[in-house]
């Protein structure tokens, strides 16, 4: 058994991604608690200030942003992106293998480009997820109930959001949030089926 192990060293890689307010964050979370999924949330890395309680190696990897270029120009990420000026975020190569050697499969909650990037460099081992709002204007609502932003980033958000909804088709499934818990048992679902194929 252990010699099998060391020969599919390499686990599944699981992708949620989806506008902001569609609810990813919320059923990556479920999936993590489900203990037969085998799951592992993949940190990943930026170059912004870290907000509130938030941890370093926890939350997320807070770089400096020369740190990052540098880490770009080493090829140390698996994908990246640069969000605003000097305002970085991106997957670690390192934080795949660390997943990998716990003998466990990735689970990434990243944005759209990101989650597309990952797919294309592991056509096989990926399942790509895209998490839709039942429609914009009930993703305009959540994002208002959340209290976390002005109206103005509210509607930045919104305006990026119909971009992104643009891309679902490219992601092997789609998982509309209409429902939350009809959404966690279809997304168990998927990731079990994939993790089992």
């Amino acid at each position: 058994m252990l010699e099998e192990k060391s020969k599919n060293k390499q686990g599944k890689l699981i992708v949620f991604s989806a506008p902001s307010g569609s609810g990813k964050t919320t059923i990556v979370r479920h999936l993590l608690g489900v203990d037969n999924l085998n799951l592992e949330f993949s940190i990943s890395a930026t170059s912004r200030e870290k907000r509130g309680e938030e941890a370093h190696g926890k939350d997320y990897y807070f770089l400096s942003a020369k740190e990052f270029k540098n880490k770009i120009k080493s090829d140390a990420f698996l994908e990246w992106e640069e969000v605003y000026r000097d305002n970085f975020y991106g997957t670690l190569k390192t934080e795949v293998e660390r997943i990998w050697a716990l003998g466990k499969n990735v689970i990434f909650d990243i944005d759209v480009s990101g989650g597309l990037r990952i797919k294309r460099k592991y056509p096989e081992q990926t399942l790509a997820v895209f998490v839709k709002p039942p429609s914009i204007d009930a993703l305009k609502i959540r994002l208002k109930k959340r209290k976390t932003e002005s109206e103005d980033k509210i509607n930045m958000r919104v305006a990026k959001a119909s971009a992104e909804l643009a891309t679902a088709p490219l992601f092997d499934t789609i998982i509309v949030n209409d429902n939350l818990d009809e959404a966690l048992i279809e997304a168990e679902k998927k990731v079990g089926d994939f993790i089992n194929s």
